[in-house]
């Protein structure tokens, strides 16, 4: 509670407008069921350690955003990355970002799914990434504010890990690993336990 309330004073003090608006209550531990060309991922969502995050996540999902995207950028041993492109490379981007909310006390392990986002802290909007490894150095640190971990794979890693280990190549400077054969998100939407 302390480093989020550190959070919103840091992003008051930048002039950010994240420190006015109520703090969303999505649930605790939702599930999403990720449909893709390689098989199914399915993953826990931490709406108590990034509400804003998860939040925001969950309206792209419940809006269909996600499905017809594909992995633009797969690197073997380090992640994989969606939520951006297009099959031709087409940019589909929301138009919020979100805050940084990396001070959540979770870690850049294998199997977490964390926000992409650019060189500032709260620029992440619909672009994540799933580690394939630990990634720690992804982490907060003493001069760095890391990405934002806000859930974790309950089952399809070993679909995870067949997505990493596709041949990719350059296709521009924009995207120097993209998998050869595109690797579609059919489906995200959320998943009920029956």
């Amino acid at each position: 509670m302390r480093r989020f309330l550190f959070a919103l004073l840091a992003l008051s003090a930048c002039g950010a407008t994240f420190a006015d608006q109520p703090v969303p209550s999505p649930p605790k531990h939702p599930y999403v069921e990720m449909i893709t060309t390689e098989g199914r991922i399915l993953i826990e969502l931490d709406g108590e350690g990034s509400p804003y995050t998860v939040g925001h996540f969950l309206e792209l999902v419940d809006d269909g955003f996600f499905d017809g995207l594909i992995f633009h950028r797969v690197i073997a041993d380090f992640m994989i990355q969606s939520g951006g492109y297009t099959p031709g490379l087409d940019l589909r981007e929301d138009s919020a970002t979100i805050p940084n909310e990396s001070g959540n006390g979770r870690s850049n392990l294998r199997g977490t799914i964390a926000m992409a986002r650019h060189e500032q802290p709260h620029t992440a909007n619909s672009q994540f990434f799933i580690n394939v490894v630990d990634n720690t150095r992804l982490d907060p640190g003493k001069n760095n504010w890391g990405y934002t971990v806000f859930g974790f794979v309950i089952d399809g890693m070993d679909v995870v890990d067949t997505i990493a280990a596709v041949e990719t190549g350059e296709h521009s400077d924009d995207f120097p690993a993209l998998p050869v054969v595109p690797v579609v998100i059919k489906s995200l939407k959320r998943f009920e336990w029956e």
